[in-house]
């Protein structure tokens, strides 16, 4: 259990923590295929998009890809495995076209605003995200998240990404908090949580992969068993 008067700030991140990143992704790509008249099922396109994303997001992190490489190979590599022809000004043009229509759709997890309700109440709030600024932003307007939240930290503003250290010690010094009155709430194993406690941030996972996490780690399945900790 945590010293409830210990903590005064929690940073979230927002992407599959808080804002359903997969199910807004899914209407999005829908609305498009329409759009454009793109031929494909669905369901088979997600079935192998979702692992690709998270490999190509795991390279943006790890700087090993720009973000218009992400944005595009993303697609490339989906529709190469489902081995659908399409002609790469339309990749780009459904690339394009995600980032803008992306935020049209905001639904958040079960339990997402009856938490922050909660909590708005005895802390500090804060987003900490490897996200694109723009976007990010959108999405917190669009689901009447931003209200909630004092600081949001991107990694294009920090100009490094979780698990980064520098990016955190951004966030805590934007928010003027530091790592002993502080703590993260977040999906992402590595970036998320290992990222926080390697600073001396504590750290809450919110296990929306299912992962088989270390049981020296806080692990909640539901947003609302955040309450037992906080």
């Amino acid at each position: 259990m945590l010293k409830k008067n210990k903590v005064e700030h929690i940073f979230f991140d927002l992407d599959h923590t808080l804002w359903d990143f997969d199910k807004n992704s899914a209407l999005t790509f829908d609305f498009l295929f329409k759009k454009h008249e793109v031929n494909t099922k669905l369901a088979d396109f997600l079935k192998f998009y979702e692992p690709i994303n998270l490999k190509y997001w795991k390279l943006y992190r790890d700087e090993k890809v720009s973000k218009d490489n992400l944005r595009y190979n993303r697609l490339k590599e989906t529709f190469d495995a489902l081995q659908f022809s399409i002609e790469d000004d339309l990749i780009n043009t459904i690339s394009e076209d995600y980032i803008n229509h992306l935020s049209s759709f905001n639904h958040v997890f079960d339990g997402t605003i009856e938490l922050l309700d909660y909590l708005k109440t005895k802390y500090n709030l804060h987003i900490i995200t490897n996200g694109f600024k723009e976007a990010q932003n959108n999405k917190l307007k669009g689901s009447k998240l931003d209200h909630y939240f004092t600081t949001v930290t991107s990694a294009e503003v920090a100009g490094v990404k979780k698990p980064n250290p520098q990016i955190f010690n951004f966030a805590l010094k934007l928010a003027n908090a530091n790592s002993a009155n502080s703590i993260m709430i977040g999906d992402n194993y590595e970036a998320d949580i290992l990222g926080a406690l390697d600073i001396g941030l504590d750290a809450i996972c919110f296990n929306y992969h299912k992962a088989t996490i270390s049981p020296e780690i806080k692990v909640v399945n539901h947003l609302l068993d955040i309450k037992k900790y906080l």
